[in-house]
């Protein structure tokens, strides 16, 4: 009975410690592990996993991307343009290497085109009628390429058919100012205009002269501006070198507006409403047309009058004159006039945007946007057909990472290919449209990779002055093609630098202004971080406005690989830059964004601003005070923000606070958003960057209006300065605010 009691104590004294031992080693084991996802949450940016995308970007499969891409020319809604939808689909839905997902969002847009039955013509012709010359209606082939039926013929898209017959007068870029001081020399009543392109935009040439009363315009691309001067197909431009052939035209979209024409600020759907045509703005009000260099010689040097003035003078071995208007009393085309006949009509067209996504392991609520634009107007080898194949390749790359496991990144990355952007930035404007709120209120940044190289010398960036830093950061983990020991980075200060109050001598990272490609809904109707990226060349060595071929028939793969990046190194390293900043938004855990260096911005602004303005506007009681306080007290918030960044041990503390600075980082360019700011400017909205034909590196709005209230008599254009004044005081204000402390 006492052992039976022993043995009982004993086991019970061994179950009691056991379970003891268990409770205590379980207890810890419970205690001292997080759950899964905590780790997931606080992971940062992997440097190592940088390095392998970077290795495994290649030259060659860029390379083949764009031979696939420019097989056929691609214009938008056309049958070679479903083409590449389908391409795009095809990679993007690779069981392999595709993302996680790949759609088409499709919309019913107002296009313009030529007619292939009655092409457009240009002729000079006598008083009978007699066709003394006509301009070529195609531009000579020198491949097979320029004779695919496919090439459509030059035009200017959106200009009005129409008949217009009148004597000719050269008009230099048809800039305001260039019509003014032609119009004071000769009666532009009924005339036809030939002008250069630059200087103003493409649709700017017609609606400029229209209230001259000139009926008809011409644009060409002057060797001066293109070419180096360079003119002979003999032995001097392509086939020969990267230069304009004689009959070489760019083609392009004559409007001023971006997005779809009928449908302002909403989604072009089928059912959306739209605007009678009548009611359409910011396209030509008289027909217009682009020739060839080889035709406008032609022309210009038969031109009679007075001597333009020197800085109208271009490469033609002729004094470039106003015109009688007309001819000279020695030409053979004396007493002619230059007959346009223009037959483009306008349509409504289904058009495609490729999207792809993959989705974000932590923050999919996050969204960091890599775009290009898919359709061009020929072959577009180089415009837009560069961008595309980097873009194909970064989504191989990553794709492939994803579908192996071996990556994910924290927030989802959308790829967009864009449709229809050479009729005005349609696909990413539409786009922005049907998901205006979903895009304001998640996406982090936008990258835009359009033209990914123009040449083959340097890096060229730009952007919101809060990705300076992360642009620097990746341009230096890349090397720089075909230089030894050199990174990307290390090349481009040598290019283009400044100094900076903070930094010291950096690159020059430039601004995103105006509307030139995709990032234009992004930034100025969403306010979404954005930057432009791609290889250039030496701005020493040419006066080139552009890659000479741009928009012609011989933009083409045969172009690119033997002009512009032979062996493509340079798509590989535009690949690998704008790939790591692509990896380093969407994977760290505090998004790479740098409010001082903003700051920065605003007060080179600011200071312009003071040195230009601050006297008048003193004179008429007008006080610059302050936006002086709005831009330090921006100053002060910037700084502080910093400070919380580096201070805090942001991987060991809640996960709120982490998504709350990054809210802060990625609203801040949507707190300079004014709706009303700028109502003459069509889906312009950010106060900083707005376009601006002031010319000032300041603020758009103030100097615009300053500059019109100089100009003018009345006294109450000065309101509008002190009105700018105020919205630009207010809205930098307003951005300080967002990056304090909550209250």
């Amino acid at each position: 009975m006492i052992k039976q009691l022993l043995i009982g104590i004993v086991c019970s004294a061994a179950v009691l410690t056991f379970g003891i031992l268990i409770g205590h080693f379980g207890i810890n084991k419970s205690s001292n592990s997080a759950p899964s996802w905590v780790k997931d949450v606080t992971k940062d940016v992997d440097e190592s996993f940088i390095e392998k995308f970077l290795s495994e970007v290649d030259n060659i499969q860029i390379q083949e991307n764009l031979r696939e891409l420019t097989k056929v020319p691609h214009m938008a809604t056309t049958a070679g343009d479903e083409q590449t939808v389908q391409f795009m689909l095809k990679r993007w839905q690779d069981p392999e290497t595709g993302v996680d997902q790949a759609w088409r969002e499709e919309y019913m847009v107002y296009l313009s085109f030529p007619d292939p039955n009655n092409p457009n013509k240009v002729t000079v012709v006598s008083p009978s009628e007699t066709v003394l010359y006509a301009a070529r209606e195609k531009e000579k082939s020198y491949t097979p390429d320029q004779d695919d039926p496919e090439v459509v013929q030059p035009y200017a898209a959106y200009s009005p058919a129409g008949h217009p017959k009148g004597k000719l007068v050269y008009a230099n870029q048809g800039k305001p100012s260039d019509y003014h001081l032609l119009n004071t020399t000769v009666d532009l009543r009924g005339t036809i205009a030939i002008t250069r392109y630059g200087g103003a935009g493409r649709a700017d040439k017609a609606i400029n002269g229209a209230p001259y009363g000139v009926i008809g315009v011409l644009v060409y691309t002057d060797p001066l501006d293109i070419n180096d001067g360079v003119m002979s197909d003999l032995n001097e431009t392509y086939p020969h070198s990267w230069y304009l052939p004689p009959s070489g035209v760019e083609r392009g979209s004559f409007n001023t507006h971006y997005g779809d024409l009928l449908t302002p600020y909403l989604a072009a759907k089928d059912e959306t409403y739209r605007i009678p045509v009548k009611d359409i703005t910011g396209i030509p009000p008289i027909p217009i047309q682009p020739i060839g260099f080889e035709d406008a010689y032609k022309l210009i040097c038969e031109l009679g009058g007075e001597a333009a003035p020197a800085l109208w003078q271009g490469s033609f071995n002729c004094i470039y004159n106003f015109g009688g208007p007309g001819f000279k009393l020695t030409s053979a085309f004396n007493n002619s006039d230059v007959k346009l006949d223009i037959f483009n009509h306008e349509k409504l067209k289904n058009s495609s945007n490729v999207m792809g996504v993959i989705r974000g392991s932590v923050e999919p609520d996050r969204y960091v946007i890599y775009g290009n634009h898919r359709d061009s107007w020929v072959h577009g080898a180089i415009d837009p057909s560069s961008g595309t194949s980097v873009m194909l390749e970064l989504t191989r790359v990553l794709g492939k990472m994803v579908k192996q496991g071996e990556w994910r990144p924290r927030r989802s990355i959308i790829f967009g290919s864009w449709g229809a952007e050479e009729f005005g930035l349609i696909g990413s404007a539409e786009y922005t449209e049907q998901y205006f709120t979903k895009l304001s209120e998640r996406t982090v940044a936008y990258i835009n990779v359009d033209i990914a190289v123009f040449a083959n010398a340097t890096l060229r960036a730009s952007g919101m002055p809060s990705l300076q830093n992360v642009i620097f950061k990746a341009s230096k983990q890349v090397d720089a093609p075909g230089l030894d020991s050199t990174s990307v980075y290390d090349n481009w200060i040598q290019y283009a630098n400044r100094t900076s109050p903070t930094h010291g001598l950096i690159p020059k990272v430039g601004y995103l202004s105006g509307a030139g490609s995709d990032y234009a809904a992004f930034v100025h109707y969403l306010g979404i971080t954005s930057m432009d990226i791609s290889y250039t060349y030496d701005r020493s060595k040419t006066s080139a406005r552009i890659y000479p071929a741009y928009h012609t028939a011989y933009d083409t793969f045969d172009y690119a690989s033997k002009f512009i990046d032979p062996g493509f190194v340079s798509h590989q390293a535009i690949a690998r830059t704008a790939g790591n900043v692509l990896i380093r938004l969407a994977d760290s855990l505090v998004l790479p964004l740098n409010c001082s260096d903003y700051a920065e911005t605003l007060e080179d602004y600011l200071n312009t601003a003071v040195t230009l303005y601050e006297q008048q506007l003193q004179n008429r009681h007008i006080s610059m005070e302050p936006i002086k306080r709005a831009v330090a007290s921006f100053r002060n918030a910037a700084t502080h923000l910093d400070q919380v960044i580096r201070s805090s041990d942001l991987a060991n503390e809640t996960p709120l606070k982490v998504r709350r600075i990054n809210d802060q980082l990625m609203l801040l360019d949507r707190a300079f958003l004014d709706p009303l700011a700028f109502p003459e400017k069509y889906a312009f909205r950010h106060v900083i960057w707005a376009s601006s034909s002031a010319g000032k590196p300041t603020f758009p709005g103030l100097a615009d209006a300053y500059a019109k209230a100089e100009s003018l008599v009345e006294s109450s254009a000065w309101d509008k300065v002190h009105y700018h004044l105020s919205v630009l005081s207010q809205a930098i204000e307003g951005a300080a605010h967002t990056l304090e402390d909550v209250i």
